[in-house]
């Protein structure tokens, strides 16, 4: 039986005081830019976990679950049709939940080359012009509200 992923993922902006944005280039798709995202790995591990896991993953940073804030946003959009083969048959929607992490501009940050050839910071304006989806740009532009 096929280990397929579970249609429900956390999208996590990885930000600075500064309004600073981490963004990473996809090894799947160089020239896409994004915010550290991910599928929970089974029904019972929480976002907060997903969103811990994927980012060390990801970028190496190292969070518990209190560093993360949780917006409260979920998005539900339809997945690309290249990406649906990692899905059950018959899906084709997803549902993200939004979370936030506030890192120093200093944190190292070690890409998972199997997933991402580059990253960079970039100004909040800048980095939701750079993303691909749309959904990602959304979250980005609405940082400066969930750092009030």
């Amino acid at each position: 039986m096929p280990n397929f992923k579970i249609p429900e993922s956390v999208l996590v902006v990885i930000h600075t005081q500064g309004r600073e944005v981490l963004l990473l280039e996809r090894a799947d798709n160089p020239g896409f830019w994004q915010s550290v995202t991910g599928s929970r790995d089974t029904p019972d591990e929480t976002f907060v976990q997903t969103a811990a896991r994927e980012v060390f993953e990801e970028t190496g940073i190292c969070a518990d679950a209190s560093g993360f804030a949780d917006w409260a946003v979920s998005n539900i959009y339809e997945i690309y049709p290249a990406w649906r083969v990692r899905y059950a048959p018959g899906v084709t929607r997803n549902t993200e939940h939004v979370f936030s992490l506030c890192v120093s501009r200093a944190t190292p940050v070690v890409l998972s080359p199997r997933e991402h050839t580059a990253c960079r910071w970039l100004p909040w304006l800048e980095a939701a012009d750079q993303c691909f989806s749309p959904s990602n740009a959304e979250a980005i532009l609405m940082l400066p509200q969930f750092m009030a």
